[in-house]
C-alpha cells in the first residue's frame, strides 16, 4: 500500500514538473513573438512615414494606382 501511494506522489511530482515547464517555455516564447511583432510594427510605422513612400489606393478598375497618377 505504501508503495502504491509513493509511486502515485513520483508521477503526480514529475507531472506536475513537466506541466509547470511546459507552461513557462509557452510564455517565453509567446512574449518573445510579441516582442518581434512590435518591433516589426515599429519599423513599419516609421517607413511608412517616410517622404519618399507612396501610399497606393486601388482604382474603379482594379489596379493599384499612386493618387497623382489617378484619371
Amino acid at each position: 500500500m505504501t508503495y502504491l501511494i509513493l509511486r502515485v506522489v513520483i508521477f503526480l511530482g514529475i507531472g506536475i514538473a513537466i506541466f509547470l515547464g511546459v507552461r513557462r517555455i509557452w510564455r517565453d516564447w509567446k512574449g518573445e513573438f510579441k516582442a518581434v511583432d512590435k518591433q516589426k510594427r515599429e519599423r513599419d510605422l516609421q517607413e511608412r512615414a517616410r517622404p519618399d513612400v507612396v501610399t497606393l489606393k486601388r482604382d474603379k478598375d482594379g489596379k493599384f494606382r499612386a493618387p497623382e497618377d489617378r484619371p
